[in-house]
């Protein structure tokens, strides 16, 4: 169960992992899997362990006073799920993240967060992870802010086709921000 994180950390890393560490990555990951609908995480509550999905996928919203879920981040295979600000400071959060689907994952507890940081291949992995994060947070706040409906559909299907089969239109359409009826409309166009 721990091969694709091992391939994950090879992918983002150069330096090799040694048997040591391999050992000690799969002693502090621990599996466990989430039925459709199961929280990783509810809102008000400190975010205690961050989640490597190795099958399934999950999603990350609110709910506003009107009881409308507004998705802000959707995870499948080979992607972490969590609430990086409530895991690194120990705030609670504003977020729900629950599995969309049956969802195999690896949970890292904050605590055995701090033995990895002695991993060579897991700093250089949390770097690059974090760059691609943060330049993939600012597409998406691009794209959202300056991108009509049609187009922001257009840069979704080309950069995560996987979402367009694994979450249905109303995930999809809260994510990029509008209404079933607008999704509904531009799908049609393209």
């Amino acid at each position: 169960m721990h091969e694709p994180l091992l391939a994950y950390f090879k992918n983002y890393s150069v330096t090799p992992l040694t048997e040591e560490e391999i050992n000690t990555i799969k002693k502090i990951f621990i599996p466990k899997t989430f039925r459709k609908r199961q929280y990783l995480l509810q809102e008000g509550d400190v975010c205690k362990y961050m989640a490597f999905i190795t099958k399934g996928a999950m999603r990350q919203y609110t709910v506003d006073k009107k009881g409308v879920e507004h998705i802000v981040n959707l995870t499948i295979e080979n992607w972490w799920a969590g609430d990086r600000e409530s895991f690194v400071q120990l705030t609670t959060s504003p977020f729900f993240i629950d599995a969309w689907e049956e969802t195999d994952v690896l949970m890292l507890s904050k605590a055995d967060s701090i033995i990895l940081e002695s991993i060579p291949a897991f700093q250089e992995a949390r770097i690059n992870m974090n760059y691609k994060h943060s330049f993939a947070l600012l597409n998406r706040l691009k794209n959202y802010t300056t991108l009509p409906a049609e187009q922001r559909y257009m840069e979704l299907e080309k950069s995560y086709p996987e979402f367009l089969q694994r979450f249905p239109q109303h995930i999809i359409a809260s994510f990029l921000g509008v209404t079933k009826e607008t999704l509904s409309r531009v799908r049609k166009k393209t």
